[in-house]
């Protein structure tokens, strides 16, 4: 079964924004960001993941990769 890893801190890094500030666009607490940054997360739904998009101008490929 291949894993999917979620680069979010790499987004992040490249749109230079905080989690905080991610939280706050898309109000989603920093906490559940946290999981999903480090990979903790066992599922995301479809609206968190657009939102998350959007607020860092990107597309879900650019977040989600299958390894």
């Amino acid at each position: 079964m291949s894993e999917i890893t979620v680069n979010l801190d790499v987004m992040l890094a490249k749109r230079k924004m905080k989690l905080n500030e991610l939280s706050e666009k898309v109000g989603i607490s920093v906490v559940n960001l946290s999981i999903l940054k480090q990979n903790k997360a066992k599922a995301i739904r479809f609206s968190t993941l657009a939102a998350i998009c959007k607020a860092l101008d990107c597309q879900p490929g650019d977040l989600l990769e299958s390894s």
